[in-house]
Formats: structure tokens, C-alpha cells, sequence
């Protein structure tokens, strides 16, 4: 099975693709990058390349999972309201294919990925090297959220 899980943002989004197959014991990262756009262009063009990259990653990739993180609410709105809207983007496109969608919250992934829901940044990217290879150069934290995420939906979906 293979799952893309997408950490939503409109100026970095995380996108990862894992897969398990039966001959593997653990999962394996196949793809994962850190999406970004650029300030300089208007929102709409920007939720527009959002949309292109995912439906790139799905054409190529062929997940049959799209795992994305819920949104908790912070004290911008605004950023709030733009992050929702391209975890719009980004549900469409899976949904036009008809990849079956996983939601999880930003509390079930701490529990999947740790054990323990009161995890913070650090102990759950400490975590995500230890279930999955990965490649040491990888910094972003979108990126490995992403990879998280996805990993949560492997724990979930089991």
C-alpha cells in the first residue's frame, strides 16, 4: 500500500509517499520534498501550483491513501483560513482520483508517531528517524511532518 501524507500549508507544504508492501517489515519513503511558494504571487496562483504538485506526486506516485493533518485553530485567522484552503486544494485533488482520504489530528499523530500526546517537535522527529530510513539531509520540518502523517494513517489503517 502506498500512502502520500501532506503536512497543509500554502507557503511550505510537506509532501511524503510512503509504502508497505508484505516483503517489507517497516515502511519506506519513496518520495518527500517540501513544496514551497513564493510571497510574491497571489494567493489564488499559488493554491493553483499547490494543486499541480499534488496532482503531479498522485499521477506518479499512484497512492491509494492521501493522510492529512486536521487543523487546529492559532490565534491568526487569516493564516488559519489559507492553510484550510489548501488543504482544500490539496483533498480535491486526491478526491478527483479517488484516493481514499485519512484525516488525522495534530494529537493523534503525536500518539502514533510517540506514544504519548503531550509529544513535542523534537521528540517526534527524533521518532520519525527511528521508524523510518530516511535521509539524514532531510531538515524541513514540513517535510518530515509530512512523513509522520503518513505514517500515522499506516497506524490507523492496519
Amino acid at each position: 500500500m502506498k500512502i502520500l501524507g501532506i503536512d497543509p500549508g500554502f507557503e511550505r507544504l510537506g509532501i511524503a509517499v510512503l509504502e508497505k508492501t508484505a516483503k517489507n517489515t517497516r515502511e519506506e519513503i519513496i518520495f518527500s520534498e517540501c513544496f514551497k511558494t513564493s510571497a510574491k504571487l497571489e494567493f489564488a496562483e499559488r493554491l493553483s501550483l499547490i494543486g499541480e504538485e499534488v496532482k503531479r506526486v498522485i499521477k506518479k506516485y499512484k497512492p491509494e491513501v492521501l493522510s492529512i493533518e486536521t487543523l487546529f485553530l492559532n490565534t491568526n485567522q487569516k493564516t488559519v483560513m489559507r492553510v484550510a484552503e489548501a488543504r482544500g486544494v490539496v483533498i480535491y485533488e486526491a478526491a478527483q482520483v479517488g484516493l481514499k482520504i485519512f484525516e488525522a489530528s495534530p494529537l493523534q499523530v503525536k500518539i502514533a508517531i510517540t506514544g504519548y500526546g503531550r509529544a513535542d517537535k523534537t521528540q517526534i522527529l527524533k521518532m520519525v528517524k527511528l521508524l523510518v530510513d530516511i535521509d539524514q539531509n532531510k531538515k524541513s520540518d514540513d517535510e518530515l511532518d509530512a512523513i509522520a502523517i503518513a505514517l500515522t494513517a499506516f497506524a490507523h489503517i492496519r
